[in-house]
């Protein structure tokens, strides 16, 4: 991939990883949960959803999601149910205040799962390489290499800009003391996982 084609890629890529959606919510949801040492770890799973998205697009599974409406759904759907799990899941969170989470005492994989499966299972990311990446791709160059540098560059964007999130997030550990105050807090948060999933039921592919 050429230098011309890689720096428009790069830029709307930091654009995505900066918009709003699941995958930020998610972030800063660990940021404010767990710190950020513990957090972080969501951006790995971040990282390997925006990795597994690439790789469904790469063989071929991503055409199947844009022209299937029975697999677009059934995705989607998937994806719907997720987010309102995770939003019902933080809206009934114990109302503690926040401490930096003691070592051990959260999975990391399962932080690193929980990121991974909010961008993994999300058809909009399909939908938008779909449109996109080809726009970048040299179809006489070999395509494996032009691959590999699209997923390292949207990997660690996306690494780099949810890492940036959960700092963010992990900031507000030593405002949020009293009960009340993570109370709110959590549903906050469960209700903008919810939302992003009502966001997601309304999405609707272009043909």
């Amino acid at each position: 991939m050429s230098f011309e084609a890689w720096w428009p890629f790069f830029v709307a890529t930091v654009l995505i990883s900066l918009s709003p959606g699941p995958g930020a919510i998610a972030a800063m949801g660990a940021g404010l949960n767990h710190g950020f040492a513990k957090g972080q770890r969501i951006a790995l799973g971040l990282m390997l959803g925006v990795w597994t998205q690439l790789l469904v697009v790469g063989v071929g599974l991503g055409a199947l999601l844009a022209t299937s409406s029975l697999a677009f759904n059934a995705v989607k759907w998937l994806g719907v149910a997720y987010l309102v799990w995770l939003g019902i899941q933080q809206w009934r969170a114990p109302a503690k205040p926040l401490v930096e989470a003691a070592p051990g005492a959260t999975p990391s994989g399962g932080l690193i799962l929980r990121g991974w499966s909010v961008n993994a299972i999300n058809p909009k990311g399909t939908v938008f390489l779909l449109a996109v990446m080809p726009q970048f791709l040299d179809t006489q160059a070999p395509l494996l290499a032009q691959y590999l540098t699209i997923g390292a560059t949207f990997g660690a964007v996306e690494f780099a800009v949810m890492t940036g999130y959960v700092a963010l997030a992990s900031k507000l550990l030593g405002l949020l003391r009293s009960p009340r105050q993570m109370q709110w807090m959590n549903r906050i948060f469960g209700s903008l996982f919810v939302l992003a999933g009502v966001a997601l039921a309304r999405f609707h592919r272009h043909t």
